[in-house]
């Protein structure tokens, strides 16, 4: 029989934690991250990571689980997120995945298999050294060439995307794109139920704009500072996650602060809107638009889901 597994998606800033508490003390669930920053210890505010105060009482898992310049990647994340699974269900719980890393959720949901391209990373080095010769565009160029309908859903600072679909390209000569229109239609070994949370694009946006002010006031900068003089290089893949590459300008003299900032915010927007793009293109579920409805109405909503995919006994 299969073993339940709810999952809760959407764009940055659009309220998956709140939510996400609320339906696991409801559900007697626990949460699992599927966010490919929440993951590294001392990076708290430029992730909007989950307080314990935010969490109450609930278990969050792959939370403040590794340093900065440890490798974190879908496998990594599978075998982890697996792991926890197993761990939830022994208890007689519900395990709630929660995030905006699609390409995570789709791994774990449809169990895909990437222990063949994840051994030899040869290929993945060599990219990395291109980007850092010659700049992301010249990586992303590549893929346009091979797989432009990919090349559409991210962006080219996303070097780690970027390589993952090259590389998937080179060993199988299919394209990335492709692989994943096949692995939607893939039946998943849980019984699952996808939750994605979605907004009206200015609310979203003014929220993002919010979200970094306080992220500034929380003391976003020194975080960054902090990072930097623990001898955490900015070439890492951590320190170019959102929040994080945008200040590095401003700490080797390139740009003002208020430049940082407004490509931080700029940045972000323009994340999430490539977020409810893969989203709308990759996954089914139910879609709760929290412009329309508050957490009770979408808890609601979500109560009926969960009975009709037989989650709720």
């Amino acid at each position: 029989m299969k073993k339940p597994l709810v999952i809760i998606a959407g764009p940055t800033a659009c309220g998956k934690t709140a939510l996400s508490i609320e339906l696991a003390k409801r559900i007697n669930g626990e949460v699992i991250s599927a966010d490919s920053m929440q993951v590294y210890r001392y990076m708290d505010i430029g992730t909007a990571k989950v307080t314990e105060a935010e969490k109450q009482g609930i278990p969050h898992y792959l939370v403040d689980e590794l340093d900065p310049d440890e490798e974190y990647n879908v496998m990594v994340f599978q075998q982890k997120a697996k792991a926890y699974m197993n761990e939830i269900w022994e208890k007689g719980k519900i395990p709630i995945l929660v995030g905006g890393t699609g390409f995570y959720i789709n791994a774990l949901l449809y169990d895909n298999d990437f222990t063949e391209t994840e051994n030899d990373t040869s290929f993945r080095e060599a990219c990395y050294a291109q980007v850092e010769n010659e700049g992301a565009d010249a990586l992303f160029a590549r893929l346009k060439a091979v797989d432009p309908e990919y090349a559409q859903t991210i962006h080219a600072n996303n070097v780690k995307r970027v390589t993952r679909a090259l590389e998937y390209y080179i060993l199988t000569g299919e394209k990335f794109s492709k692989h994943n229109a096949e692995q939607k239609q893939k039946e998943s070994p849980y019984l699952s139920a996808v939750i994605i949370l979605t907004m009206e694009r200015k609310k979203l946006y003014q929220r993002i704009d919010q979200r970094v002010d306080l992220m500034m006031e929380q003391g976003l900068t020194e975080e960054v500072k902090g990072l930097l003089e623990k001898g955490y290089s900015s070439n890492l893949v951590s320190m170019q996650g959102l929040g994080y590459k945008e200040f590095i300008p401003y700490f080797q003299g390139e740009c003002s602060l208020e430049k940082a900032v407004e490509q931080l915010k700029k940045g972000t927007r323009h994340f999430a809107k490539r977020q409810l793009t893969w989203f709308r293109r990759q996954i089914d579920g139910l879609w709760v638009d929290l412009t329309k409805v508050d957490i009770q109405m979408a808890l609601t909503d979500i109560f009926d889901y969960l009975t009709e995919k037989n989650m709720l006994k």
